[in-house]
């Protein structure tokens, strides 16, 4: 039997680090694995002036990436506690809303926080958490974490 799968999107603000805790504490009930999908986007530099802007993307920016993630995994699981739940770590170049939802395919959750790092501070809803709202292949969880100014 395969093992159930939460989807968590993590891109580094505290309103992804709510619901990681949550996917935690859900995985533990559930006997699930918890798979965190960071996306991050390519990085476009001018290459010469006859050939426009070419791909970078530096080891550094993976590294970088990779580094925020693990910072995130390791402060949701000093809360959540549950050091037993498997954790599975996805980084994939590309739009978040569209790496998670592919990443959820056959997902029993997709969990995301209401708010990421970009956008205005009033909304409700953060453009990503909206648009998988209305595509999500599985039961979606939006935390909505009541955090204001958090970054």
């Amino acid at each position: 039997m395969t093992k159930r799968r939460i989807v968590v999107g993590v891109e580094g603000s505290g309103y992804a680090r709510a619901a990681l805790i949550w996917a935690f504490e859900e995985a533990a009930l559930r006997d699930s694995i918890v798979e965190v999908v960071t996306a991050y986007a390519p990085t476009y530099v001018p290459a010469a002036p006859d050939l426009g802007y070419v791909p970078l993307d530096s080891y550094d920016l993976i590294n970088e990436v990779e580094r925020m993630q693990g910072e995130v995994i390791d402060s949701a699981l000093e809360v959540a506690g549950h050091p037993e739940v498997e954790i599975v770590r996805t980084l994939t170049k590309g739009r978040a809303a569209d790496t998670l939802l592919r990443a959820a395919k056959d997902a029993d959750l997709l969990v995301v926080g209401n708010r990421g790092r970009g956008g205005f501070a009033g909304l409700r809803l953060g453009s990503v958490s909206q648009s998988i709202a209305h595509h999500s292949p599985c039961p979606l969880v939006i935390i909505h974490t009541g955090l204001d100014n958090e970054d």
